[in-house]
Parts: C-alpha cells; structure tokens; sequence
C-alpha cells in the first residue's frame, strides 16, 4: 500500500473515533453554546489528494457518514447524506479556488502546498456547505431556518477553528 493510502486511511479511523467518542459527548448547555456542534469529520474528505476520483470520494464520504449515523448518533443517513453532499461539490469548490498554474495532482489539498489563506478559504466554503446542508436535513424543514442558521453559524466557528489546529498539530507536514 502506498503511504498516501495508509495516511488516508489512518486519518479516517482518527476523525471518525475523534468525532464519535470525543467531540459528540461535548455539549455546553447554556443560553447560546446550545447551538453549537463540534463537526470535524469532514476533514477528512478535504484532505482527500486531488487525484482521488469523485466517485471514490463519494464512496469515501459515505462510509464516513454512515459509519457515524450507525455506531455513535443513531441517526439515519443524516451525516452520510451530509457526507456525499460535500464530496459531490468537493470538485466545484476546488475550481472556484484552482489557482492559475493548476493544481498538482501528486499532493493533497493542504497548507503546505498552497498556503493558509486558500486552505483556509477551501476549508470554510465546504464546511459551511456541510454544516447548512446537515442542520436542514437534520430538522427537514425551513420553519426553523433562524435555529438552522444560528447552528450553522456558531458550529462552524468552533468546528473550523479545531481544523486549523488539527493542521498545525495532528497533522504538522501539512
């Protein structure tokens, strides 16, 4: 297996153990902090090599998604449908921010090869996707758009703020 496989591989057993057994039981009950989810799971399909093909990144997406809905939230299809809907726009998202001389195939989306400011931006747009497109299937309907927003809003605050950390310290070669 080739070392971008094992890398892959070991950070999908990671976020997901990370997610189901840490940032889930995580929960500030008071006045705004209700509101606020730790959602870091889908890292791992961000940092997916640019060559991954957007079918295996679908498939990928999904078992992170449904592995989670079945083991720790007991939520049918909720983060898998959430899953699959990032990894569907992954390859919109990386063309609104391809740079001019392209995107080379052999790397990963990170820090390293493109800077923190487009990681930063590439990060943002997909975990606020993930985070609204969740939120609202998670209540399927729109009446409770204010609750939907304000979770979005401040789920992402934290959320994002782990996954610059998690760049800088889990996983410092990026």
């Amino acid at each position: 297996m080739s070392n971008d496989v094992l890398k892959n591989i070991w950070r999908f057993v990671f976020l997901f153990l990370l997610q189901g057994l840490i940032f889930k039981r995580i929960f500030l009950d008071s006045s705004i902090f209700y509101y606020v989810n730790f959602i870091i799971y889908p890292l791992f399909i961000l940092l997916l090599p640019f060559r991954t093909p957007p079918s295996l990144t679908i498939f990928l997406g999904f078992l992170m998604g449904l592995f989670l809905d079945l083991f720790f939230y007991d939520s049918p299809g909720v983060h898998a449908s959430a899953c699959v809907f990032v990894a569907f726009i992954r390859p919109l998202v990386l063309g609104m921010y391809e740079p001019k001389g392209g995107y080379n195939v052999t790397q990963s989306p990170v820090k390293k090869h493109l800077g923190i400011v487009w990681f930063s931006s590439y990060a943002a747009t997909l975990l606020a996707a993930h985070l609204f497109f969740y939120f609202t299937v998670e209540v399927f309907t729109f009446v409770y758009i204010k609750e939907i927003l304000l979770k979005t809003i401040l789920s992402f605050i934290f959320s994002m703020l782990f996954i610059l950390v998690y760049m800088y310290v889990f996983d410092p070669e990026h």
